[in-house]
Protein backbone atom coordinates (compact mmCIF):
# COMPACT_ATOMS: atom_id res chain seq x y z
CA UNK A 1 0.00 0.00 0.00
CA UNK A 2 1.36 3.39 -0.94
CA UNK A 3 1.24 6.35 1.37
CA UNK A 4 -1.47 7.98 -0.75
CA UNK A 5 -3.68 4.89 -0.46
CA UNK A 6 -3.16 4.83 3.31
CA UNK A 7 -4.29 8.45 3.57
CA UNK A 8 -7.33 7.78 1.39
CA UNK A 9 -8.33 4.79 3.50
CA UNK A 10 -7.96 6.85 6.67
CA UNK A 11 -10.02 9.70 5.25
CA UNK A 12 -13.00 7.49 4.35
CA UNK A 13 -16.11 8.49 6.22
CA UNK A 14 -17.36 6.00 8.74
CA UNK A 15 -21.09 5.67 8.09
CA UNK A 16 -21.81 2.73 10.34
CA UNK A 17 -23.84 3.21 13.49
CA UNK A 18 -22.05 2.30 16.68
CA UNK A 19 -24.52 1.81 19.53
CA UNK A 20 -27.99 1.73 17.97
CA UNK A 21 -27.63 -2.04 17.52
CA UNK A 22 -27.19 -2.50 21.28
CA UNK A 23 -29.57 0.22 22.53
CA UNK A 24 -32.97 1.26 21.20
CA UNK A 25 -33.45 4.72 19.60
CA UNK A 26 -35.08 5.75 22.88
CA UNK A 27 -31.79 4.97 24.62
CA UNK A 28 -29.71 6.95 22.12
CA UNK A 29 -31.72 10.19 22.42
CA UNK A 30 -32.10 10.75 26.16
CA UNK A 31 -34.05 14.03 26.20
CA UNK A 32 -34.24 17.38 24.40
CA UNK A 33 -32.31 20.30 25.85
CA UNK A 34 -34.64 23.28 26.16
CA UNK A 35 -33.07 26.59 27.15
CA UNK A 36 -33.51 30.15 25.90
CA UNK A 37 -30.58 29.72 23.53
CA UNK A 38 -31.85 26.44 22.06
CA UNK A 39 -35.36 27.88 21.70
CA UNK A 40 -33.99 30.79 19.65
CA UNK A 41 -32.00 28.31 17.52
CA UNK A 42 -35.17 26.33 16.86
CA UNK A 43 -37.02 29.41 15.66
CA UNK A 44 -34.29 31.03 13.59
CA UNK A 45 -32.06 28.27 12.15
CA UNK A 46 -34.20 25.14 12.71
CA UNK A 47 -31.58 23.50 14.97
CA UNK A 48 -32.62 21.23 17.83
CA UNK A 49 -30.44 20.15 20.77
CA UNK A 50 -30.63 16.77 22.49
CA UNK A 51 -28.75 15.06 25.27
CA UNK A 52 -27.54 11.75 23.85
CA UNK A 53 -25.92 8.51 25.01
CA UNK A 54 -22.18 8.78 25.75
CA UNK A 55 -21.23 6.16 23.14
CA UNK A 56 -23.48 7.49 20.35
CA UNK A 57 -22.00 8.88 17.15
CA UNK A 58 -23.54 11.09 14.44
CA UNK A 59 -24.95 8.16 12.49
CA UNK A 60 -26.68 6.76 15.59
CA UNK A 61 -28.25 10.12 16.37
CA UNK A 62 -29.40 10.60 12.78
CA UNK A 63 -31.09 7.17 12.67
CA UNK A 64 -32.71 7.71 16.08
CA UNK A 65 -34.11 11.13 15.08
CA UNK A 66 -35.52 9.67 11.86
CA UNK A 67 -37.17 6.84 13.81
CA UNK A 68 -38.53 8.90 16.72
CA UNK A 69 -39.66 12.13 15.05
CA UNK A 70 -40.18 11.01 11.41
CA UNK A 71 -38.00 13.82 10.00
CA UNK A 72 -34.80 13.74 7.94
CA UNK A 73 -31.87 15.66 9.50
CA UNK A 74 -29.60 17.57 7.15
CA UNK A 75 -26.67 17.51 9.57
CA UNK A 76 -25.77 16.39 13.07
CA UNK A 77 -23.07 17.96 15.24
CA UNK A 78 -21.82 16.30 18.44
CA UNK A 79 -20.41 18.18 21.44
CA UNK A 80 -18.85 16.68 24.56
CA UNK A 81 -19.53 18.84 27.62
CA UNK A 82 -16.75 18.26 30.10
CA UNK A 83 -17.03 17.73 33.84
CA UNK A 84 -16.63 20.87 35.95
CA UNK A 85 -15.50 19.71 39.36
CA UNK A 86 -15.77 20.90 42.90
CA UNK A 87 -12.76 23.21 43.06
CA UNK A 88 -14.15 26.08 45.13
CA UNK A 89 -17.55 25.73 43.41
CA UNK A 90 -21.02 25.38 44.80
CA UNK A 91 -22.47 23.96 41.61
CA UNK A 92 -21.06 20.97 39.75
CA UNK A 93 -21.70 20.20 36.09
CA UNK A 94 -21.49 16.55 35.15
CA UNK A 95 -20.11 15.55 31.78
CA UNK A 96 -22.53 14.68 29.00
CA UNK A 97 -22.76 14.47 25.22
CA UNK A 98 -24.97 16.85 23.27
CA UNK A 99 -26.19 16.58 19.68
CA UNK A 100 -27.30 19.56 17.60
CA UNK A 101 -29.56 18.42 14.78
CA UNK A 102 -30.24 20.68 11.78
CA UNK A 103 -33.44 20.07 9.85
CA UNK A 104 -34.69 21.30 6.49
CA UNK A 105 -36.70 24.51 6.26
CA UNK A 106 -40.09 22.80 6.01
CA UNK A 107 -39.54 20.19 8.73
CA UNK A 108 -40.25 20.68 12.43
CA UNK A 109 -40.07 18.71 15.66
CA UNK A 110 -42.77 19.15 18.29
CA UNK A 111 -41.06 18.88 21.68
CA UNK A 112 -44.14 18.93 23.85
CA UNK A 113 -44.29 22.14 25.86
Amino acid sequence: MTFKQILQARAKKNTTPKIIKKVSPYGVILWPLVTEKTHKQQESTNKYSFKVHKDANKNDVKQAIEFLYKVHPESVNIINSVYKGRNNRKLVRKSYKKAIVTLGKKEKIELGS
